[in-house]
């Protein structure tokens, strides 16, 4: 995305109705991928007769190639455009499904069966990379920059509206046929989002930059400090999603479902009624007092001798964790160049990525060694680590920004 394109999108007025296109698309390749994150362990295990490990691999490859393929998706939104990049998202994630269903056809050759559809999966996470690196930048051009902190709220809510949804309806459509129905719906919403998108139009990037290692270093130059916050932050939501039906199991509790619907509840209530904030208070603010919110709720939980204490926790922790993506990721779109706001996002988002692939199996050390309760008790500390960026971030507004200028001029 140009500074050309990012001027003239300044001028522009904040218009929800404007970006719901953008919110379907988003909507739609999540709920792809919320579908078969409670299906394919299942498959994995009982479909092809593997153990935990390649339960784990097959789960995990995807967090892992979205890790990678973040900063690619974002230096090519800004160099190509950002409709291009969703399209491209798009595609992929149709060509994924269809590694899903070349699986199912190699299943007498165990090894080949897997290979394929690590294959898939590694794609899949490829392709929601390039789907929302390019959703955000598109936004980002539609709405402008100065109402950047809404625009990253609002796709951010159908993220996860996305994955909320596809989590049961993956499961209902696994019980009722198979593998091959997660197979077919991963080919077929991609194709069809492909054809909603078609139409819509979006200005078209001019920043043709050759050095892409150049623009990489100097976004991560800039956006590494509101990165690592968000990383810290991402614990406290991690450690409920990894371990909250455990917690309910070890302590012979029932409804543990409803931690899940707690959480994503509180979350997206959040997002709808406080994704205004960032913009208008200043992203570190809101995100300072997101952490100490989230913090306070993964306490309780630690804290909790009965199941309604868990739910409160997790719907606290839900709503504090709903404002920091966009309360740190405000900040960074801020403290980077215009013609790189596509690189920043994919860069930024990486980090939450780096997050949760390291946070399950680490505070599954930490639940090994000094039992499951205090894997919540380290969750909160992590997450109150995030507080001192946030303060420095509020308190050094000028000398950061400052900082971040001086150093894009240097690297020019």
């Amino acid at each position: 995305m140009s500074a050309e394109e990012i001027q003239t999108s300044n001028d522009s007025r904040w218009s929800l109705p404007a970006l719901l296109p953008l919110m379907g698309v988003v909507f739609a390749s999540f709920l792809v991928i919320g579908m078969a994150i409670p299906v394919v362990p299942l498959y994995v295990s009982h479909g092809l007769g593997l153990g935990t490990f390649m339960v784990g691999l097959a789960v995990s490859c995807e967090f892992a190639t979205a890790l990678f393929s973040r900063i690619w998706a974002g230096h090519h939104a800004d160099t190509r455009g950002a409709k291009r990049t969703v399209v491209i998202g798009l595609i992929m994630g149709a060509i994924a499904g269809l590694l899903y269903v070349a699986s199912l056809s190699l299943l007498s050759m165990q090894g080949l069966s897997i290979l394929v559809l690590l294959l898939g999966r590694g794609l899949l996470g490829a392709a929601e990379s390039f789907v929302i690196t390019g959703a955000l930048s598109w936004g980002l051009a539609t709405a402008g920059v100065q109402n950047a902190g809404k625009v990253i709220a609002w796709l951010g809510t159908a993220l996860w509206a996305g994955f909320a949804a596809g989590a049961p309806a993956g499961t209902a459509l696994y019980d009722d046929y198979g593998f091959i129905s997660i197979a077919l719906a991963t080919i077929i919403l991609p194709l069809l989002t492909l054809l909603f998108v078609a139409p819509l139009t979006a200005k078209q990037a001019t920043n043709q930059s050759s050095s892409a290692l150049k623009a990489m270093t100097q976004v991560l130059g800039v956006v590494w400090l509101p990165g690592i916050g968000l990383a810290l932050t991402a614990v406290g939501f991690g450690a409920i999603t990894t371990f909250g039906a455990l917690l309910f199991a070890h302590r012979d509790w029932s409804s543990a479902w409803l931690v899940f619907t707690s959480l994503s509840v509180a979350f997206i209530l959040g997002r709808i009624l406080f994704g205004h904030l960032p913009d208008k208070l200043g992203g570190a603010r809101v995100a300072l007092v997101s952490v100490l919110v989230e913090a306070f709720g993964v306490l309780l939980i630690w804290l909790a001798p009965s199941p309604t204490l868990v739910f409160i926790g997790a719907a606290f922790t839900g709503l504090g964790y709903s404002l920091v993506y966009p309360g740190f990721g405000l900040v960074a779109v801020h403290l980077a160049s215009p013609e790189n706001y596509g690189l920043a996002m994919g860069t930024y988002t990486a980090f939450l990525d780096l997050s949760l692939g390291l946070a399950g199996p680490s505070l599954g050390l930490v639940a090994a060694h000094t039992g499951l309760g205090s894997v919540f008790l380290v969750s909160a500390v992590v997450v109150l680590c995030a507080t001192p960026i946030a303060l420095y971030l509020l308190k050094n507004r000028a000398t950061v920004r400052a900082a971040s200028q001086e150093e894009r001029l240097d690297n020019a």
